[in-house]
């Protein structure tokens, strides 16, 4: 049974935990205000363009004139994977579901012989993934320090990404990340970025959009020009998003801790009381036994 000074210093030690949970729980909350905007603030952007990309590439997929980003190489034998999770922990299972999304898949593929690469984006992703998957990895992005994401660190992931297809060393590209639903909720996904791939246009509507617009210059030269930007805007979309996510989940995870340590406060509390109480009566009943004997 622990003495009562030690009872007294873990009471001091959970209460000072406590206080950082509680203060790390402020900040999050904070910086989720502003990181919710910028993701919910990117949405109808990335929505739209991928709404225009798709009108456009209905009719373009098959031809043989259209640009390599949106047809593919005709095989998907060489995949990299592009997984973005955060810098830092104490977030609940926000990088832990990332990469067990991507753990999934990575076994899948793996088992049915693809040629499987890692770009780890975020340090938590790329310490998860080491230990199985090292050898996969071809490279890893990290943004320490860094307070808020802008475009210019989606350009920093989606250059060597567009670089390495263009130089033919992969033939399907996905970008693993989490999207922010609410404090409490984040859905990871798993959103292939290379062929483009957009929900399907039926036949009347991809008919109405071609004689309603004509594009100039010519659609593949538009196609040419849009795809690796909106590939780069998605990488943004996934990054806000990813940003998001984090700092709900690291204000739910740091609620519950500072919950948890103020119940153990009132439990360590209640046996050092009765710990105290136990001792004081164990002295009381020594002295009126020695009274007693010197009376008797």
């Amino acid at each position: 049974m622990p003495s009562l000074k030690d009872l007294k210093v873990r009471i001091n030690s959970v209460k000072s935990t406590r206080k950082i949970t509680k203060a790390m729980q402020m900040v999050a909350a904070a910086k989720l205000r502003r990181a919710q905007e910028a993701a919910e603030a990117s949405r109808p952007y990335a929505e739209r363009m991928t709404t225009v990309l798709s009108n456009i590439a209905s009719g373009n997929r098959d031809n043989p004139e259209a640009p390599q980003l949106l047809r593919g190489t005709g095989s998907d034998q060489r995949q990299l994977l592009v997984v973005c999770t955060a810098e830092r922990g104490l977030c609940g299972g926000f990088n832990s579901s990332i990469v067990r999304r991507a753990r999934v898949d990575i076994t899948r593929l793996t088992a049915e012989g693809k040629d499987v690469k890692i770009l780890c984006v975020g340090r938590k992703g790329r310490e998860q993934l080491r230990r199985d998957y090292g050898h996969l990895f071809v490279d890893s992005i990290t943004f320490e320090g860094l307070k808020r994401m802008s475009y210019t660190q989606a350009e920093q992931v989606a250059s060597p990404v567009l670089s390495a297809f263009a130089s033919d060393e992969y033939d399907v590209v996905t970008l693993y990340y989490s999207e922010f639903k609410s404090v409490i909720a984040q859905e990871p996904q798993a959103l292939q970025i290379i062929p483009a791939s957009f929900e399907p246009v039926d036949g009347d509507a991809a008919a109405g959009s071609n004689s309603t617009y004509e594009y100039e210059p010519d659609e593949n030269a538009l196609l040419a020009d849009l795809l690796p930007k909106n590939i780069t805007v998605q990488i943004y979309r996934a990054l806000l998003e990813n940003a998001a996510s984090e700092q709900g989940a690291r204000m739910s995870a740091m609620d519950n801790a500072t919950r948890n340590a103020g119940e153990m406060v009132d439990k360590l509390t209640l046996q050092y009381n009765r710990s105290r109480q136990a001792a004081i009566t164990s002295e009381l009943i020594e002295i009126i036994s020695g009274a007693e004997a010197l009376n008797g």
